[in-house]
């Protein structure tokens, strides 16, 4: 005899929202037949009880400042973020929910960066999100640092996650929960979902440590509670708000896929659709209507909105910030500008421009002076390096430093170069700040991942990536960058730009700070490079254009054109002097950043490389790879297709062919191969 299904309506309000939550994540999986039901079935308890009782925030204003901060780090789940968006009034119509999944919705599969619906992070390669929040609580800190005042609690929010063992197996979550715990940034509080599955199985087939003892020993504060005691998540993420010295990590023993008779607490329900006759046995289980899908019960739509709560905690906010503008007017101001997401231009009017007085300057020593002149200005630039600033010129002086107990705007990441990416993500997330993060060059395959979803989101971040070729020298082949070049440019959204001088490098911070859709990275030498000849040569602004000429030939028809960045520009202009000796006429053309040029118009780009020059040269100490898009097939590269050695800068350059010698004679070769291709053609 088929079962019946019981009532809801016997359910108190609370499991029945839980179960809204839960059926909904059910049916956009089965609707889209792809997706992960598991993880929102199990964790929907504790999702609601910090929806309903604790999470401040406005569904009619997703961007409001003193918003708390929730993030989904284990984003495979996204069904359950959506599903809460939903039911609280977010503008996510419940058709959105319907196109899980689908080309053109606002749901896909994992979590995408929208804060006009409230989904405050891109998440699902494990172990971000959980950066990400870290980042989000330094700069609450940081904020309530810099505008908080007695009476005026202005930035006070708490920053909330849900997290896997998944996101806890990864290596950078630990990277970022170190710091937390350095830090004691009691401003975070993650619900821990140890329902002990992965896709292969139990976890203890590759997972087994004692999480608490190890985040105890990070420095946080551990509880342990079961993920359907509703009452008992509610006190524990109450004993959490109270400890406001450590961040808190709630350990919920979830039960994946909770309700499905056949496949709860196993690793079938993590990432498939339960399967029709699954869902409508799940249904009668936990005494659901089988009709119709999606279906959200009148009660749980009045019970769970937060419009009208969310409305009047923002109202009360705004008109705190009234009164504090009227008591602190040069705050105020600079606190609507982050409103209004406007920020002074001052900053642009103190970069530097260096003369022959400063003689020969590497480019990551003229970033430091950069960075230094502009800081005071700059109040929104916050950052620090992977521990090598001395080595990167990124510390801001006179600005404090950001510790457990105090706050600067110069951060130590400490050795954790992935941390550092996903922690700026978080900073350049919250509004109102530009984080700045920097190491060496090869270090920035450490940090891959944040980089990529910096460019995804859109997010103003910048790097410094300094000691940027085999010119760095004896430290040898480890830290020599031969391919990262190549692999940052191919990141879409990245701005890559290797200026060639201290003015360009100055041009590189200008076009930085001023690219507010995106990250930028700047690699920058470890040797000293010469300050080029402006006189003789064209304006260090051509780095806005991305590619220029920099100096061309003296008739201004070339023969052929040598393309250049950073310290093998030098060696183009060397090479081009010893070409015109020779009566050879060449262009000299500075290629800081392809992105850059690449958003010319076409008759920009045929100017500074005209179709009718086909012989090219192009010049870089890294991996050719992408060059032949502008040498053509009549051009050639000068790059490096090995690694490097440990040896002086100046011996390196001459063994791997970067003089102006071989430059020359290169050159020749290829005009000589041209005259030969077009006499055989005669």
């Amino acid at each position: 005899m088929e079962k019946k299904s019981r009532s809801y309506k016997s359910e108190s309000i609370d499991e029945l929202s839980i179960n809204t939550i839960r059926f909904l994540a059910i049916d956009g999986v089965e609707a889209a037949n792809s997706g992960h039901p598991g993880m929102p079935m199990g964790d929907a308890p504790m999702a609601y009880v910090l929806w309903k009782n604790f999470l401040r925030h406005d569904p009619s204003d997703p961007k409001w400042l003193c918003r708390d901060r929730f993030v989904l780090s284990a984003g495979h789940g996204s069904m359950l973020l959506y599903s809460l968006l939903h039911l609280t009034g977010y503008n996510l119509p419940l058709d959105e929910l319907k196109k899980f999944r689908q080309w053109g919705s606002h749901t896909p599969g994992h979590p995408e960066r929208d804060q006009n619906i409230g989904i405050e992070t891109t998440t699902g390669p494990l172990g971000q999100g959980f950066a990400n929040g870290v980042g989000m609580a330094m700069a609450q800190r940081y904020l309530a640092h810099r505008f908080n005042r007695p009476g005026f609690p202005l930035f006070d929010y708490h920053v909330y996650a849900i997290c896997s063992d998944g996101d806890l197996m990864e290596g950078v979550s630990n990277e970022a929960a170190s710091m937390a715990g350095h830090l004691k940034l009691g401003n975070m509080i993650y619900l821990y979902s140890d329902n002990k599955i992965t896709i292969e199985g139990k976890t203890d087939i590759a997972f087994s440590e004692d999480v608490g003892m190890r985040f105890e020993a990070l420095g946080w504060h551990v509880q342990k509670v079961g993920g359907n005691d509703t009452v008992g998540i509610a006190k524990a993420i109450e004993a959490a708000r109270a400890e406001t010295s450590r961040p808190s990590l709630i350990m919920a023993r979830t039960i994946i896929g909770f309700g499905s008779p056949a496949k709860q607490d196993t690793e079938e329900v993590h990432g498939a659709p339960l399967g029709k006759d699954e869902v409508k046995a799940t249904k009668e289980a936990l005494g659901w209507p089988l009709e119709p899908d999606f279906f959200v019960p009148e009660e749980v739509k009045a019970h769970m909105s937060a419009l009208s709560d969310g409305k009047a905690s923002h109202k009360a906010w705004h008109d705190m910030v009234k009164r504090y503008s009227k008591e602190y007017a040069e705050e105020g101001r600079e606190l609507h500008a982050i409103i209004d997401g406007k920020r002074s231009g001052e900053w642009e009017k103190a970069l530097p421009v260096f003369t022959e007085k400063d003689g020969n300057i590497a480019t990551r020593s003229a970033s430091g002076r950069v960075l230094n002149a502009i800081s005071s200005a700059a109040p929104f630039l916050i950052g620090g390096s992977a521990d090598l600033a001395p080595s990167t010129n990124t510390i801001m002086k006179g600005m404090g430093h950001f510790l457990s107990d105090r706050t600067g705007r110069n951060l130590h990441f400490g050795v954790r170069e992935h941390a550092m990416g996903s922690v700026m993500n978080g900073m350049a997330l919250t509004g109102g700040i530009v984080p700045y993060g920097a190491t060496f060059l090869i270090f920035s395959d450490y940090m891959k991942p944040p980089i990529r979803l910096a460019a995804l989101m859109h997010l103003q971040a910048v790097y410094v990536f300094t000691h940027d070729s085999i010119g760095l020298g004896e430290d040898g082949p480890t830290h020599q960058p031969i391919e990262q070049l190549a692999a940052l440019r191919s990141i879409p959204n990245l701005t890559v730009i290797r200026p060639a001088d201290a003015n360009e490098t100055a041009e590189a911070w200008r076009v930085a700070l001023k690219k507010e859709n995106g990250p930028t990275a700047i690699i920058l030498t470890r040797q000293t490079l010469p300050l080029i000849d402006r006189t003789k040569c064209a304006p260090a602004s051509g780095v806005l254009k991305g590619g220029y000429t920099l100096l061309d030939a003296e008739n201004g028809k070339p023969e052929v054109i040598l393309l250049a960045t950073g310290s093998e520009v030098s060696l183009a202009l060397g090479a081009h002097a010893e070409l015109a000796k020779r009566g050879v006429h060449a262009r000299v053309v500075n290629m800081p950043s392809w992105d850059l040029f690449e958003a010319q118009p076409f008759a920009y780009k045929n100017e500074v490389l005209p179709r009718g020059v086909t012989v090219r040269l192009a010049i870089e100490a890294a991996s050719p790879m992408g060059w032949h898009r502008y040498t053509g097939l009549d051009g050639e590269v000068l790059g490096i297709e090995t690694f490097g050695a440990s040896a002086p800068h100046k011996v390196l350059f001459e063994k791997y062919g970067f003089t102006v010698e071989n430059v020359v004679a290169r050159a020749i070769a290829l005009l000589d191969r041209k005259k030969g291709l077009f006499l055989d053609r005669l």
